[in-house]
């Protein structure tokens, strides 16, 4: 085992003092010296250092300690610990029984009869294996009676997610059906320049009844700001597809729908949904 070392140690104090002592460099008082220098004591601590043999005694507080220099030189690794981040909670709002039975059942069995005009969903990026799912290109007004009752409910939604008012410059909706094994991976919805002004994203759920199908949650990451972006948190709230139901939450909000499974893999059977994006 190598013997421990003497260290000659120069205190550098404020108002230029500075005084010289000798420590082994296994002192537990050399490392306190350290860390006062590399992280301020909160509160100060009193450092009673002896003199000339235990003859005097020096006496002072970590905040007069200005550094130090040492023979041979010593070094140390300070620790850094970052705050964490801080967590942005990520809140939606949830409306029951937004359209009347009559409505629900007549957009169902009409949604129903367009299945020959479903195509493919896609993503800007192409990606593959980020969306599967189908949409109706063309509405031609089936989803009229969801865009009003959005611009009904729309200043009671921005009141409960605590948003200020804004006139919305348009509502964007396509319809879309989930069906066994569909899926959307992690997104937001105005992540690029031309979608840079969605405020609000919606998802309207329409369905048959006894539920066909299981799955097909969404799942809303809380958020966090990191290097000026927002990314998502661990945590997140979990959104079932409840049967005539709409969901409202912030267009930036990182998010994801989870996998359909639908045993009959009919299109009937279909998790439909109604979403888009409203504009400021």
């Amino acid at each position: 085992m190598t013997p421990p070392s003497i260290v000659k140690v120069e205190l550098l104090l404020q108002g230029g003092h500075h005084q010289t002592v000798y420590l082994q460099s296994t002192d537990p008082l050399l490392q306190r010296l350290f860390q006062a220098v590399s992280a301020k004591s909160q509160p100060p601590e009193l450092f009673q250092i002896p003199l000339q043999a235990g003859h005097a005694g020096l006496c002072f507080s970590s905040q007069h300690l200005v550094g130090l220099v040492t023979e041979p030189p010593m070094y140390i690794q300070p620790t850094f610990n970052p705050a964490p981040l801080e967590v942005l909670p990520s809140p939606y709002v949830q409306m029951e029984q937004f359209l009347t039975a009559a409505e629900h059942q007549a957009l169902l069995q009409t949604t129903i009869q367009q299945e020959s005009a479903f195509v493919p969903t896609q993503t800007t990026t192409d990606t593959p294996d980020y969306r599967q799912s189908m949409i109706l290109p063309n509405l031609d007004g089936l989803a009229q009676r969801v865009m009003e009752r959005i611009e009904q409910v729309l200043p009671a939604v921005l009141t409960q997610l605590k948003l200020p008012a804004f006139q919305a410059s348009e509502i964007e909706t396509q319809l879309t059906s989930h069906n066994d094994g569909n899926f959307y991976k992690l997104h937001n919805d105005n992540g690029s320049p031309d979608t840079a002004t969605r405020e609000l994203t919606y998802v309207y759920y329409f369905y048959k009844e006894p539920k066909p199908f299981s799955g097909g949650e969404l799942r809303v990451y809380d958020s966090k700001i990191e290097n000026n972006f927002y990314v998502q948190a661990d945590s997140f709230q979990t959104v079932d597809p409840r049967n005539n139901s709409i969901v409202f939450f912030l267009s930036r909000y990182m998010h994801e729908v989870l996998p359909v499974t639908c045993p009959s893999k009919q299109f009937a059977d279909s998790r439909f949904t109604i979403n888009g994006w409203i504009r400021r």
